[in-house]
């Protein structure tokens, strides 16, 4: 591990930030860090409020997408709410058709299947519209590059309405609207919206139009921040509002599906890092191992006995899940060893028989051990299909780019991408990513970093601190949980290894002659015991976190690593 620690901001800035806000310079620091330089500013982040969205109508389009579900409406027309089978595209189908049926029925769903359709919008899709009399298509998180079928539609006098937030290409297809913030045209303020963040300012235009405030709307805000929390994307501004606001939802009146899901789980209180890893790969399970329809039918349930049997069906596919990245990772770094491709620049593996549903999470485990640029193929048809990706400050994308000769179609970005070959191709593109990643990658790229917010003494670490420091939550891209760096320090002599298999290591610190003790915890690091033995003087990187034990309640460090001082 390489830490970095930030460039220490502004200190006139943070002396008077600490003065106008009354708290310690780290935590001013942490804030001037984060753009954060006055009162107003602070006012706002810490207190984020729904009456600083943006007016959804600034979004290009938006008018003219309001005006055609208004016309479907009056002409009772049927509605087809089309979404991608991931959480983004499920949370966002649920938002928006459990929105329009509290006053029009006429509305359905469609998720297209991950393994028979693919991704994004599909010509079967459009002829199930055309079959079952659907005139109106609205498509959420996808569709922004779908020319060819918004024209394949309109042979078919079915219009589309496109809510998406990925970027587009150099040709907008030719929908009655194209709400997409990463527009060039599109001048809305915030550009960072996840699909399902471009659906509610779907819904806020239309409720604006029926004469509803924000406060008709709090309700669906459950279903937004779950999407914005499993698509990775910044909390910061409007996102930070609807984030915030929305895990108020989960945790005080979250809708039948996601009660029925933590019902499951025996959980109090749910943070961000609780929805990312918790709530976002079951609601995923579903669209991996059986289809994403079933995801839809439990955030949309109302009665809450059924949406306790949907949890349950769909907590089985997250086992079945676990059950299978587990086993295929296993399988992928014993194929890594046999080849004696350990010490390559890139991991490709593959195998006809794994499946397709989480090749993409046994990519990120192998990144966990070998940390390179990873590509994880197994056979889709008459070819092989992949999931790429990589690791801090690579871009596979363009990587890929440079060995389009082996590949049949390919598409994604700098840090995750898919592609299609055939299998004939395979040894030779394998060899080409190698080549290409070899000559391209830096040595920065190759060893995993640890960012440091502050370098700190762990004497400031009081109740106090953690109380306002966690009031910076919720944490996410460019709004990251701070992680810290102590020195000089040692343990107490009673550190030791923990957990059935001695992985994880359970250690109480001494800072320097400073005698108080702090209790930490380093999952995974049971392999650096020697280097905190025989009173050896250390240095760590860690998070704070509460530690709750037999009904008590204290503070620990979550060490990310440990380094000789």
């Amino acid at each position: 591990m390489q830490w970095k620690l930030k460039s220490s901001p502004n200190p006139q800035k943070v002396k008077q930030l600490s003065a106008t806000l009354q708290v310690e310079t780290t935590l001013a620091k942490l804030l001037v860090q984060r753009g954060i330089e006055t009162f107003d500013e602070a006012k706002d982040f810490f207190r984020p409020n729904l009456a600083n969205l943006h007016n959804p109508f600034a979004m290009k389009d938006m008018d003219l997408a309001v005006n055609r579900i208004e016309k479907a409406i009056k002409n009772d027309e049927n509605i087809l709410i089309y979404g991608d089978y991931d959480v983004d595209g499920t949370t966002s189908v649920s938002l928006v058709s459990s929105y329009l049926k509290t006053f029009y029925p006429n509305v359905a769903t469609y998720i297209p299947d991950r393994y028979d359709e693919g991704y994004g919008i599909s010509f079967k899709g459009i002829d199930f519209a055309e079959d079952n009399d659907f005139s109106l298509i609205i498509a959420l998180d996808c569709g922004i590059k779908a020319i060819d079928k918004v024209a394949y539609a309109f042979k078919k006098e079915i219009d589309f309405i496109i809510c998406d937030h990925h970027r587009p290409g150099n040709e907008i297809p030719a929908a009655i609207a194209v709400l997409d913030p990463k527009r060039e045209d599109c001048e809305y303020p915030y550009k960072e919206l996840c699909g399902c963040g471009v659906g509610f300012k779907l819904i806020q235009a239309l409720a604006t139009n029926r004469n509803q405030t924000i406060d008709d709307l709090v309700e669906y805000l459950d279903l937004v921040a779950i999407a914005i929390a499993a698509d990775i994307v910044p909390i910061t501004g409007e996102n930070r509002i609807l984030a915030f606001y929305g895990l108020q939802v989960i945790n005080q009146h979250p809708r039948n599906g996601i009660k029925a899901m933590i019902h499951q789980l025996k959980k109090k209180e749910l943070t961000i890092t609780d929805v990312v890893f918790i709530i976002a790969p079951r609601i995923n399970a579903a669209g991996r191992i059986k289809h994403g329809n079933y995801a839809v039918e439990l955030l949309t349930e109302l009665d809450f006995e059924t949406a306790v049997e949907f949890a349950g069906a769909i907590e089985k596919y997250n086992s079945d899940r676990k059950e299978l990245d587990k086993s295929i990772t296993i399988e992928a770094l014993q194929q890594i060893e046999e080849n004696g491709e350990k010490d390559n620049y890139t991991s490709v593996v593959y195998d006809k028989n794994w499946h397709k549903g989480v090749i993409g999470i046994v990519a990120s485990r192998l990144i966990e051990t070998y940390y390179r640029p990873t590509l994880v193929f197994t056979k889709s048809g008459d070819k092989l299909a992949a999931s790429a990706r990589s690791v801090k400050g690579f871009d596979v994308y363009n990587a890929l780019e440079q060995c389009t000769e082996f590949m049949e179609q390919f598409g994604g970005h700098k840090y995750a991408a898919g592609l299609t070959l055939k299998e004939e191709n395979y040894q030779n593109f394998k060899q080409k990513f190698e080549e290409v990643v070899k000559n391209t990658i830096s040595e920065e790229s190759r060893t995993p970093e640890i960012s440091i917010d502050a370098e700190i003494s762990l004497s400031e670490i009081t109740p106090k601190f953690y109380r306002i420091l966690n009031q910076l939550a919720p944490f996410g891209p460019q709004n990251m949980k701070p992680t810290f760096m102590a020195t000089d320090l040692h343990d107490n002599g009673f550190g030791k290894t923990v957990g059935e298999d001695k992985t994880h290591l359970k250690l109480n610190i001494i800072e320097g002659v400073n005698q108080k003790t702090y209790h930490a915890i380093g999952f995974n690091l049971g392999n650096k015991l020697s280097l905190i033995q025989q009173k050896n003087t250390f240095k760590v990187a860690f998070c704070i976190d509460e530690n709750h034990w037999n009904g008590y309640t204290s503070l620990q460090l979550v060490l990310k690593d440990i380094q000789k001082d």
